[in-house]
């Protein structure tokens, strides 16, 4: 059993990986939807400037994850997943 198995939620709405492929679930707290973008970003306080992070999202959060690192100046960019970002 998963502790994620017992968060709210719509349990067919997220694809169930394969043995042999890997799903790319939103970073978004409680969200196991797919992600279809990503947002690179960094914390110049503690990350030299060439370093990047990755959050992962789904269509319904890619806003407010944005908006979230914006806000705290730590977005550098967003950009849609790749099929090699899957894997």
């Amino acid at each position: 059993m998963n502790i994620f198995d017992l968060l709210p939620g719509d349990t067919n709405a997220t694809p169930k990986p394969s043995d042999t492929s890997v799903v790319a679930i939103c970073s978004r707290k409680g969200c196991r939807e797919m992600a279809t973008m990503k947002l690179l970003w960094n914390n110049p306080k503690i990350h030299t400037p060439e370093r990047r992070k990755t959050w992962l999202a789904c269509s319904e959060h890619v806003a407010w994850l944005e908006d979230y690192l914006q806000s705290r100046s730590l977005w550098k960019e967003t950009l849609p997943m790749s099929p090699k970002d899957s894997a």
